[in-house]
């Protein structure tokens, strides 16, 4: 019954506060039919791939950039890396999984980039470049959302700015910086 409430949760049918709801009424239905009211309203859950395809499987970049994008897990794992092209908005969200998003070699389009982060029992880390704008506002419930605000001393008016934003619910949220081009350790913000 969770799982499938973690399943419509993580696809955008339930709202954060709708979700916290049924779960807390999961735990004191009584009978097979209570548990059953709760999903009646939300229909079947969705069959077929749970993380969204790479922006560029062959590796070039496409010309049109997308507008929206999302990656998904339940119980899996899944990574962006490498020069691929980021939506204008992008949906993230994991139950029991992880998902690892390295913006240090990403493209952006000029603007404001809408990130919306969700994890409910997993983890997501997220690494950015020291050169890119950063504003984030996140909470959790029983887990740990760090959020990091990045102003580079010199920004262009029409620079890109990714703006993060979710909830982790029994899970983590992690932001970290790398400068472009450089592996190993990240830096965790001070």
């Amino acid at each position: 019954m969770i799982g499938e409430l973690s399943v419509h949760f993580t696809s955008d049918a339930l709202d954060i506060d709708e979700f916290e709801q049924r779960v807390d009424l999961a735990h004191r239905a009584t009978s097979i039919a209570a548990l059953d009211d709760l999903l009646v309203d939300l229909g079947p859950t969705r069959s077929g791939a749970l993380v969204a395809p790479q922006d560029d499987p062959g590796g070039a970049l496409s010309t049109q950039p997308r507008r929206a994008g999302h990656v998904r897990t339940i119980l899996s794992s899944a990574q962006r890396k490498g020069a691929w092209r980021v939506p204008d908005d992008l949906s993230v969200a994991t139950v029991m999984g992880a998902i690892d998003l390295d913006f240090s070699e990403a493209v952006f389009q000029p603007g404001i980039t809408d990130v919306s982060v969700r994890a409910v029992m997993g983890a997501v880390s997220i690494t950015v470049p020291p050169h890119l704008q950063v504003e984030c506002d996140g909470r959790s419930i029983l887990g740990h959302f760090e959020a990091m605000d990045v102003r580079p001393r010199e920004s262009e008016p029409d620079a890109p700015v990714l703006r993060i934003s979710g909830v982790a619910i029994m899970g983590a949220v992690e932001i970290s910086t790398r400068p472009t081009g450089e592996g190993g350790e990240v830096a965790k913000p001070a």
